[in-house]
């Protein structure tokens, strides 16, 4: 799935109906709960019965091998794709039953930071992130102007709203690519594959990002990722999935207490530290 096809899936509804939430709902310490949801590509079932919760303004991490689901339960959460059976529940309301305007109005809600950042080379940083607003809002130039330049500057980078993306770092990058997915005033911040393919050093930017993104906007956090040792250093929660399944689910250490060895292996083989997961055992 690339930023295009992300934008385009948004019909021209606002997101103000759906943003209008009763407060109880908005209390309730659970944002999204996934129960018994199931996927199959014909004869192949890929999701088998998913069962977990994301918490609302926390940092919560799906983790998982390689073919285990993640990316199949990302466009599920995301209304890409329709569940064969089973509910996501967002604020309460069944994600999966929506269609047209209502479910434009939720999608709106939710913003993607791609694995890759997906800037477009040909705009500058300011452009990138008023990309959406042009195509689906009927802000002016001068409002579109304020939000861009609050959502860069909040984020660290109102310095470079007129360099083009090849001027700018890895991290930098990044940064560009949460400041557009929070440009539609986003609740819930998806991340995929965050920290792949970038160095050290880079990834510790990355991971820094996350949390200040979801300080700073409010945003509740899904990332998506294999980096076993970024997911112990910034989640919450964890979500475990193996071949289409939910292994486990919860804070890092009830993760590490209800997890079987062959997992444990599994995780350590994935460059996680001792002293890492000790520190989060312990917490």
């Amino acid at each position: 799935m690339g930023v295009r096809q992300w934008f385009d899936s948004f019909t021209g509804a606002s997101a103000e109906a759906v943003r209008r939430v009763d407060p109880e709902v908005l209390a309730d310490p659970v944002h999204v709960r996934v129960r018994d949801v199931h996927k199959h590509y014909g004869p192949h079932h890929v999701l088998k019965g998913l069962s977990f919760d994301i918490m609302r303004g926390k940092t919560n991490v799906i983790i998982g091998p390689s073919g285990s689901g993640k990316t199949v339960l990302m466009r599920q959460l995301i209304r890409l794709e329709k569940p064969d059976a089973g509910q996501i529940l967002v604020n309460n309301r069944d994600f999966v039953v929506l269609d047209g305007m209502e479910l434009d109005a939720m999608r709106r809600t939710m913003g993607m930071v791609f694995q890759m950042s997906a800037l477009f080379d040909s705009m500058t940083v300011f452009e990138n992130v008023a990309f959406p607003l042009r195509e689906h809002t009927k802000m002016s130039n001068k409002e579109i102007r304020e939000r861009v330049m609050d959502r860069l500057e909040s984020l660290g980078i109102g310095h470079a709203w007129s360099k083009s993306p090849a001027e700018l770092s890895g991290g930098m990058q990044k940064r560009v690519a949460v400041a557009r997915s929070m440009v539609l005033e986003t609740d819930i911040l998806i991340y995929d594959e965050p920290t792949t393919g970038l160095d050290p050093i880079t990834t510790c930017t990355v991971d820094d990002l996350i949390a200040e993104a979801e300080e700073k906007f409010g945003v509740t956090s899904i990332v998506i990722s294999h980096d076993m040792a970024s997911v112990f250093r910034i989640a919450d929660r964890i979500t475990f999935m193996y071949f289409g399944e939910v292994q486990a689910s919860g804070t890092p250490r009830e993760l590490l207490e209800s997890l079987n060895e062959p997992t444990m292996e599994f995780i350590l083989a994935s460059g996680v530290s001792r002293d890492l997961i000790d520190g989060r055992r312990n917490e």
